[in-house]
C-alpha cells in the first residue's frame, strides 16, 4: 500500500485504488474504515479487487499514469501531464523514473521541444507564447542565467508541485541546461503548505541535479503571482511592485541574472514532451465556484469549456461562467474550446479555471466585487492600473444610483489594457467589459432599480424610492 498525492478530483476524495495485473478498481469518498476494509480484502483475495468498486478499469500492467475511471471527473480524456496526480508516489524517485523520467537531453534537444511550446498561466513570463525567443535572449544576455518556478495561486500548478513534484523539476532542470544556468528557484504561496512541502523533499531526493534547487514561499497576495512581483518576493522586498520593462527578466531577473520565469504546467509539459517526443495538445483546468467539489483535469485543447464544467456538479442551475481566473471573461456560453486563441477571440482569459456562476448569482455584484479587489491590491505602480481600477469600481457603484454609463467603463477598460505595465492591469477590467456584453440586461435592470438575481435588493430598493 502506498500513498499518492491527490488527483485534482475532490469530490471523490479520499480515493483507494486498488491494482492487480493490468487492472485497477476505484473506491469513492473512502472512510479510514472503508479503505482498511478493501486494503484486506485485496490482500485475501487480489483477483476480487472488483468487489464494491465505484469503477473498474483495465488497462496495460506497469501503466505510469492515472488511467481514465468512469468517476465524475477522472472520466475526461487521457492524463498525460496530470498522469503522476493520484498514481504515483510524488517524492519518490523510483516511481518517477519507472515512467520514464531522469533521462537527460541535449541542450539543443530541449531548446526545440520549447520553441513551439506555449507557457501557461499569467504567473508565465511567456503566457500564451512560445517559449523559443526568451530562452534565446536569456541565453545572449549577460549574467549566469537561473530558472524561476512560479506556482503561485493557481490550483492547477498548486496540485503539480503537491502531487507530480519530479514532473516540474525535470522541466525545470532541462530549461536550465538548455540556456546554462546553474540555479532553479520554485516559488509557491505560502498558502500552499502541502505543495511547500512536497516540492521541497522532491528537490531534496532528486537524483544528480544540474541545477541546485531552492525553494520559496512567498505571500498569499494575488499580485504576488505576476513575474516580476515574484522575482521582487524571493528576493525578500516587502513592498511588491511590478517592475517596469523592458528589459524583461531573461535579461534582468533574479538578482540582475538573466532568469525564465515559468509555472509548474509549462515545466511539466516540457518534461512530458522531452520523454514522449512531442508537446501534450492539451490544457489543465480547474473548475471551481458553485460547483459540489473543485475539479482539475486535463482536456485536448480543442475540448470546449462544457467538458470541463461536466467534470464537477453545479449546485443549482447554470447561469455563467468567469473563465480565465480571478481576472477572467464572463460568459453565458460554453462552448468555446480551449486553445488559447479561440478563448482570446471570445474575450476569455487563458488561466486554465473556470469559475461556475449558479442561477441566483448577481453579476453586476460579481464584476463590482472584482473591481473593488482590483483597486484594493494592485501594487500601485503604475497609473492606469491604479487609478483606472479605482474609476472602474466607482462607476460599477454608479450604476446602483441609476447612472450606468457602458460607454464610459468600456473606453476605460480599453485604457487600462493598452497601457497598463503588467498582467494584473490589463486583465483586470476584463470581468466588467465581458459581463457588460453578456448580460447587458442586467445591468440595464439595476440602473432602474432592479436586481433580477434578487441579490441587491437593500440597494436597489432604497433607489427605486
Amino acid at each position: 500500500m502506498a500513498a499518492v498525492g491527490s488527483t485534482g478530483v475532490g469530490a471523490v476524495e479520499p480515493l483507494v485504488l486498488v491494482t492487480h495485473d493490468g487492472r485497477t478498481a476505484a473506491h469513492a469518498r473512502c472512510t479510514p474504515d472503508r479503505a482498511a476494509d478493501v486494503v484486506a480484502a485485496a490482500a485475501d483475495d487480489p483477483d476480487g479487487i472488483a468487489d464494491g468498486a465505484d469503477a473498474v478499469v483495465e488497462h496495460e500492467p506497469g501503466r505510469p499514469r492515472l488511467p481514465a475511471l468512469d468517476l465524475s471527473g477522472l472520466d475526461a480524456g487521457d492524463r498525460r501531464v496530470l498522469g503522476a496526480c493520484g498514481w504515483r508516489r510524488p517524492t519518490e524517485p523510483a516511481d518517477h523514473e519507472a515512467a520514464g523520467g531522469f533521462a537527460e537531453h541535449e541542450a539543443t534537444a530541449v531548446r526545440d521541444a520549447a520553441a513551439d511550446l506555449r507557457g501557461r498561466g499569467w504567473g508565465d513570463w511567456c503566457r500564451d507564447r512560445p517559449l523559443g525567443g526568451t530562452w534565446d535572449a536569456a541565453r545572449a544576455a549577460d549574467g549566469d542565467p537561473c530558472v524561476v518556478v512560479n506556482g503561485h495561486g493557481n490550483p492547477a500548478d498548486a496540485l503539480l508541485l503537491a502531487s507530480a513534484p519530479f514532473e516540474v523539476l525535470e522541466g525545470a532542470q532541462a530549461a536550465a541546461r538548455a540556456v546554462g544556468g546553474d540555479r532553479v528557484v520554485v516559488y509557491a504561496s505560502s498558502d500552499d503548505a502541502r505543495a511547500v512541502e512536497a516540492v521541497r523533499e522532491a528537490a531534496e531526493r532528486y537524483p544528480d541535479p544540474a541545477a541546485s534547487v531552492d525553494v520559496v514561499a512567498g505571500p498569499p497576495e494575488y499580485r504576488a503571482a505576476e513575474p516580476t512581483m515574484a522575482l521582487e518576493a524571493i528576493e525578500g522586498n516587502h513592498r511588491l511592485e511590478a517592475r517596469l520593462r523592458p528589459p524583461g527578466p531573461e535579461k534582468e531577473g533574479l538578482h540582475g541574472c538573466p532568469t525564465l520565469v515559468h509555472t509548474p504546467r509549462t515545466l511539466a509539459y516540457l518534461a512530458v514532451a522531452l520523454r514522449e517526443g512531442g508537446p501534450a495538445d492539451t490544457r489543465a483546468v480547474t473548475v471551481t465556484g458553485d460547483v459540489d467539489a473543485p475539479a482539475t483535469v486535463e482536456l485536448p485543447e480543442s475540448e470546449t469549456l462544457a467538458a470541463a464544467v461536466d467534470a464537477a456538479t453545479v449546485d443549482g442551475e447554470f447561469k455563467a461562467a468567469c473563465v480565465g481566473g480571478r481576472f477572467g471573461g464572463v460568459t453565458r456560453s460554453l462552448d468555446v474550446a480551449h486553445a488559447p486563441e479561440d478563448l482570446a477571440e471570445a474575450g476569455l482569459g487563458t488561466e486554465g479555471v473556470v469559475q461556475v456562476l449558479a442561477e441566483d448569482r448577481c453579476i453586476v455584484e460579481f464584476v463590482g466585487k472584482r473591481a473593488q479587489f482590483a483597486s484594493e491590491t494592485n501594487c500601485g505602480r503604475c497609473v492606469p492600473c491604479r487609478e483606472g481600477t479605482t474609476q472602474l469600481a466607482e462607476r460599477l457603484r454608479d450604476v446602483y444610483d441609476r447612472n450606468y454609463d457602458a460607454a464610459g467603463i468600456e473606453e476605460l477598460v480599453r485604457v487600462m489594457e493598452r497601457s497598463s505595465i503588467c498582467a494584473f492591469g490589463e486583465d483586470a477590467g476584463r470581468p466588467a467589459r465581458t459581463a457588460m456584453a453578456a448580460f447587458e440586461s442586467e445591468f440595464e435592470a439595476h440602473a432602474r432599480g432592479r436586481c433580477p438575481a434578487g441579490r441587491c435588493m437593500e440597494t436597489t430598493e432604497g433607489i427605486a424610492q
